[in-house]
Parts: C-alpha cells; structure tokens; sequence
C-alpha cells in the first residue's frame, strides 16, 4: 500500500454510502476516525454528522465546529484521530469540486465522496489532502481498500 491509501471495512463503507441514500436530495457528511501511518489511513469509525448549511443543502455541506469537537473528543477517548471527512454529491459525480478544496483544510486527511444519483449510491471516491500549507495543498486520488482485515467497527 501506499501512503496515498484508504483503508475500511465493508460494514463502515456500505454506512456511509447509505448515510448519503438517507439524506438524498441533500449532502450528508461526516467524520471518519481511525489512525494513520506511512501506508495512509485506516478507518475505524465513521460519524455522522449533521448538515448545518441551510442555503444549499444540496450542493454544499457544513459540519457545525462544536459538533467536530464533540467527535474529535469521542475519538481521542478511544485512541482514535479524526483521518477524514467524508460528504455525498447528489446527482453529480463522486469528483472535488472548487468549493470541496477552498473548504478542505485537514492536511493529511482523506476527503471520501459519494455520488448518489436518483437516491442510490454509485461511485465512492477518496482524495487526501496533501502538502504543508494552505498555500500547497492539493488533492490526491487516493485508493479505497475495502476489507482487507479491517474489523468492523461499533460506530459512535
């Protein structure tokens, strides 16, 4: 593997991918803990989270910082690391948009898309976000392992 690999369960991908059937015509989001090495990140849990952006539901999502705080805590408890977020894109391909990059600021982390096209899940993606700074960051296609011994985890 690479460091530019993302590693879950199929019990926590198939949760994601059906957090963002739930919430369709809306984006869903969330937070994706777990640890990270020099191969990349291996997700234990994932978090919902709720959508706070009211103007754009469907094409834009916000999680509320006290909210991430509250998962960044829970994960810490359990020796866990926030290693991404993940969001859907209803009706639009499992790609970055603009507005996915100038919003993404977790260095490091894995940013996983899920296109949901007429309410069922299609293509699931990840791009982590690489660089030093603001000012280098950049998204690398980052490939999804699903399986691969990861246990399947209790979600939060």
């Amino acid at each position: 593997m690479s460091a530019t690999t993302l590693t879950i369960s199929g019990e926590l991908y198939e949760t994601i991918r059906r957090h963002g059937e739930r919430t369709y015509p809306h984006e869903c989001c969330g937070v994706l803990l777990g640890r990270s090495d020099d191969q990349g990140n291996t997700v234990e849990s994932a978090v919902e989270a709720g959508n706070t952006r009211t103007d754009s539901a469907h094409n834009r999502y916000n999680i509320a910082p006290q909210e991430l705080i509250r998962i960044q805590r829970q994960g810490r408890e359990r020796g866990l690391d926030i290693v991404g977020f993940y969001h859907s894109h209803p009706d639009h391909p499992a790609q970055w948009s603009k507005t996915d990059f100038e919003e993404a600021h977790w260095i490091g982390c894995s940013y996983v898309i899920t296109s949901v096209e007429q309410g069922t899940a299609k293509v699931t993606n990840s791009f982590l976000l690489a660089g030093t700074t603001e000012e280098d960051k950049r998204f690398e296609d980052q490939r999804v392992v699903v399986g691969s011994g990861v246990p399947d985890a209790v979600r939060c």
